[in-house]
């Protein structure tokens, strides 16, 4: 079942999001060589505690994972691109790292995710990390009242087919609201014009992801990390947004 949002809710969801936004900002900036996985996460542990938040990935067990998953971020390393679980590694310089944050405030979710280059970046990999921040912007810009949800898929699969990227289909956008995963499911591949028509009050969470060789996935012995075959590096840029009468609005931004 897929609940529209009024536009009061939708303000409710931004509190949220406001938080989520301000977590990866900060351990963004603490992504540094020399800095332990383990420490950014106990970083977010204690943010989330002190804002009275509720984490969405704390004893979360979906058919997808071994739960249940006792963390409240997933920080992914490198060729790992979905749903890492925070383990003992020292970053180190040149590594990648995704943070995918999500929380409930007062009842309502946000979901979010970045990635960023420790130390000094790569040409290749600043270009990895743009295709999915302007494929998220695509998809956004075409997340508005009447159009269907192909035309967000369209839009972002586009970018990635631009770039020469291989998109996954298996793990996507998604809705939310109440819970962190809500119908519908939006791939990042699709045609215009096809399925759900898209209604004011619709919240999406909107996550192009993929790396720079294949898209087959491996998943670690922890049962949760998702790592690209050929051991390739990945990227995953992820919003909150809603559709609304005046256009579409991102949710998960800094107050």
């Amino acid at each position: 079942m897929m609940e529209l949002k009024t536009p009061a809710e939708i303000d409710k969801m931004a509190v949220t999001g406001a938080f989520v936004a301000e977590v990866l900002e900060t351990l963004s900036a603490k992504a540094e060589p020399g800095v332990n996985v383990l420490d950014l996460e106990k970083h977010a542990r204690t943010m989330v505690a002190d804002r009275g938040a509720e984490s969405c990935y704390w004893d979360y067990a979906p058919s997808f994972g071994s739960g249940p998953f006792r963390n409240v971020i997933c920080l992914s390393v490198n060729d790992a691109v979905l749903h890492g679980m925070p383990h003992d590694h020292v970053l180190a310089d040149g590594d990648v790292l995704t943070l995918d944050f999500a929380v409930s405030i007062d009842g309502w979710v946000a979901d979010a995710a970045v990635t960023v280059q420790v130390g000094d970046s790569r040409p290749e990999i600043t270009t990895l990390i743009d295709s999915t921040r302007r494929a998220l912007a695509a998809g956004i810009a075409a997340a508005v009242p009447g159009g269907r949800l192909g035309d967000i898929s369209a839009a972002i699969g586009a970018v990635a087919a631009e770039g020469g990227y291989r998109v996954n289909t298996d793990f996507g956008d998604h809705g939310l609201g109440h819970t962190m995963h809500e119908d519908p499911h939006v791939p990042n591949r699709g045609r215009a014009g096809r399925g759900l028509k898209l209604k004011a009050g619709m919240t999406l969470a909107l996550e192009p992801w993929w790396g720079t060789g294949t898209d087959e996935l491996v998943t670690d012995p922890d049962g949760w990390t998702l790592r690209l075959a050929d051991g390739t590096p990945g990227a995953h840029t992820e919003h909150t947004i809603a559709i609304t009468d005046d256009g579409p609005r991102i949710l998960t931004l800094r107050a």
